[in-house]
């Protein structure tokens, strides 16, 4: 909505109601506005505008049998229709100035386009009339000024929270089919830290994921993650340390089904992504760690060489509740003779909004979530030939917690242990993953 041209800064937008989906925003004063233009704007953004309400200050003319407010400084008429217009505007006489407070919408298209109100309230003013969608407020004595009008409008809330106020209320680990800001994007820093063993083999890793995305249009986001890693290992068979740059990944995701409601929403998308061979392939050797050739390659930043991901993901929101999940397989290929076996990932989000405990507007959350993860990996290859005892299938519970400290900014924590874990004799075993990482918008 911020890109109407009569559209205040994104920070003036007030949603007053998120459940009914109901805001209040003021004007630029010098800027016509368009009821059509609103919610052309929303639609393109993916959400319906039901209604709206206006209140109007300006100056009163009439012309024949129509009654319109002229306000200033735009100079835009309201043609004032309806039932109870004659009975309103009885003791009325063009030039008072008045302030209406009704109903509005746009009729005709194009040059015979007009704003229509239907007028709920009328009073006259003797000055600038300064009104919210709430209640009126005493006028000024400085003439009439079109800023003072406030919109009042229901939409259906879509991505847990409405238009005005863009929050990126999302899965931690699990794909959302959520898109960011519209024209806009936002940029994820990560930090994983793993704790992995083999035998009396301890792993220590610490991850940092960078990803940046950007939305161009209401179906469309690309993305490009890059991912940091320090690995520490120590053991009977040796110990030592690495670190390095993994596989860069790029990411384009199509939205391709949303159905929004009040307070809820259903939306689908598929992401394709394609991982590059860009890391360092570098792994311990066999003097410094006395372990078969593919446990060592396993301590490297990558996983093998160009890499396709196919994902799919769906969710369902409704109320303080968010439902979700997402199907991932990822096709890998070889690079220097090693690979990590073909992947299956099946992940599934349940979150809950926990506070505010009343919850008018949109802000200050705190999102309660429980993702599932269960991962199926193939045989793996090491010089160049199949690995016995490299495939696996493993279960994983995540609790964590998601907070939007402010509209453009999300703080969350996420914990990750594993249920079952059914793997090969050279497959390093995830005892736990803790995820510490925050969400900006731009």
């Amino acid at each position: 909505m911020s890109r109407l041209s009569y559209a205040p800064k994104l920070k003036e937008i007030q949603v007053t109601d998120i459940k009914k989906g109901l805001g209040v925003f003021t004007p630029q004063p010098d800027k016509q506005v368009s009821f059509a233009a609103l919610k052309e704007a929303l639609k393109k953004a993916g959400y319906t505008l039901d209604s709206a309400e206006v209140t109007v200050a300006g100056r009163l003319e009439r012309d024949g049998q129509t009654w319109r407010l002229v306000a200033a400084p735009s100079g835009q008429r309201f043609a004032l229709e309806g039932r109870d217009v004659g009975r309103m505007l009885a003791d009325a006489a063009s030039g008072d100035q008045l302030e209406v407070v009704g109903d509005w919408k746009t009729e005709g298209s194009g040059t015979s386009a007009r704003e229509v109100i239907t007028p709920r309230e009328a009073k006259k003013v003797g000055g600038t009339a300064k009104a919210t969608a709430a209640r009126m407020q005493p006028a000024a004595a400085d003439g009439v000024r079109f800023e003072q009008a406030s919109f009042t409008y229901a939409f259906a809330a879509s991505e847990s929270s409405p238009p005005a106020v863009t929050l990126p209320f999302a899965p931690i680990r699990v794909t959302s089919p959520g898109l960011t800001v519209y024209k806009g994007g936002a940029v994820v820093p990560r930090l994983y830290l793993v704790k992995q063993h083999l035998g009396g083999l301890e792993v220590s890793r610490q991850l940092l994921d960078v990803s940046v995305s950007y939305t161009p249009s209401q179906r469309v986001q690309l993305e490009a993650e890059v991912p940091l890693s320090r690995t520490a290992y120590d053991g009977d068979a040796g110990s030592g340390s690495g670190s390095g740059a993994g596989n860069v990944t790029v990411w384009g995701k199509y939205r391709f089904y949303r159905t929004v409601k009040t307070y809820g929403d259903r939306q689908a998308a598929v992401r394709l992504g394609l991982e590059l061979p860009t890391g360092q392939k570098g792994a311990p050797g066999a003097r410094r760690l006395k372990a078969p050739e593919f446990v060592r390659q396993q301590l490297s930043p990558v996983n093998g060489g160009l890499s396709p991901h196919f994902d799919v993901a769906f969710s369902q929101a409704g109320g303080r509740f968010i439902f979700g999940g997402n199907a991932e397989g990822i096709l890998r290929s070889e690079r220097a003779g090693y690979r990590l076996g073909h992947e299956v990932r099946v992940s599934t989000d349940a979150e809950y909004v926990l506070l505010p405990r009343k919850y008018p507007t949109p802000g200050k959350e705190l999102f309660a979530i429980l993702e599932t993860t269960f991962v199926h990996r193939g045989t793996g290859h090491s010089g160049g030939q199949e690995v016995a005892g490299s495939n696996s299938t493993e279960y994983y519970l995540a609790p964590g917690l998601q907070y939007a400290a402010a509209p453009q900014f999300v703080v969350e924590g996420s914990y990750q242990f594993p249920v079952v874990r059914n793997t090969g004799p050279q497959v390093l075993r995830t005892d736990r993953s803790l995820l510490l990482g925050v969400r900006y918008l731009f």
